[in-house]
């Protein structure tokens, strides 16, 4: 599934195309994803003029002077910035046409989202996909801190703490066991018991990994690639997702594989206590 890093490069690689461009076309190919297309989304944003594009978590927010387009990718989708003559394919479910350009929604398992939240329906934070998440790991207002005081009732692992999205979104499942390797955290720890010194390691972590996932592409993921079609390398750099077995990259040890709530989370047992 794509995750933050993977979502900010898409936005990064569709804004130039899309930020001060009127929408000269929308085309829906089926009647919705994981939820139904607006039935009327073409009258909303056609001869419209695309303002600003954003991201909260996963979701891509694409801004008009009346309203907010919310894109999610799933688990397999990705957009592609095309020529507007390009023929559809199979998976093809969504294109919003600039010019002559079209930026097309692609997704196999149609697991994504296109939605629309006008202005009159309220403050868009308020939207019922985006009311609950936690703050954003890449603005001050994530802090160690904050992961402390809000971890002192939770006794579930911190590593199924970090993916919950209640108390920082996107921390998904590659860069929590990458972040928490880097702060020498067990993924197994009870959230309550980490002290605030390390709290101020694992935020200094998920900040570093996330902007250095972004900085190589994101992670070249099945399903994904970026708006240009280029895939990501920042797996040519992990520690420890996917390597169950390997040695570990620092202290040479094997790299364990576990379940926590049916994902996948790797780690080194003597470099993580």
């Amino acid at each position: 599934m794509p995750e933050l890093p993977e979502v900010e490069v898409t936005r990064r690689g569709v804004a130039p195309h899309l930020e001060g461009r009127v929408v000269t076309a929308v085309v829906l190919r089926h009647t919705g994803l994981r939820w139904p297309f607006p039935p009327n989304l073409s009258e909303l944003l056609v001869g419209r003029t695309i303002l600003r594009t954003g991201r909260r978590g996963k979701y891509l927010l694409i801004g008009f002077e009346h309203g907010t387009l919310i894109v999610h990718l799933g688990m397999s989708g990705h957009l592609r910035i095309l020529p507007q003559s390009t023929p559809a394919q199979k998976h093809d479910h969504f294109d919003l046409g600039v010019g002559d350009q079209i930026m097309r929604l692609t997704d196999p398992r149609r697991f994504g989202a296109v939605l629309w939240h006008g202005n009159e329906e309220g403050v868009l934070d308020e939207h019922l996909l985006l009311r609950s998440l936690g703050v954003e790991p890449l603005e001050d207002t994530f802090t160690a801190l904050l992961l402390y005081k809000q971890t002192r009732k939770r006794s579930a692992p911190i590593k199924q703490v970090l993916l919950a999205g209640d108390i920082v979104v996107g921390v998904g499942n590659i860069y929590a066991s990458e972040s928490l390797f880097k702060a020498g955290i067990n993924p197994k720890v009870a959230a309550h018991r980490i002290s605030l010194a390390r709290y101020e390691k694992l935020a200094k972590a998920i900040r570093e990994t996330l902007a250095a996932a972004i900085e190589k592409g994101g992670s070249t993921l099945r399903d994904f690639m970026a708006a240009d079609g280029q895939p990501g390398y920042f797996q040519q750099s992990y520690f420890v997702y996917d390597r169950a077995g390997d040695p570990c990259r620092v202290c040479g040890n094997e790299v364990r594989q576990l379940k926590q709530g049916q994902r996948s989370t790797f780690y080194c047992p003597n470099c993580q206590k």
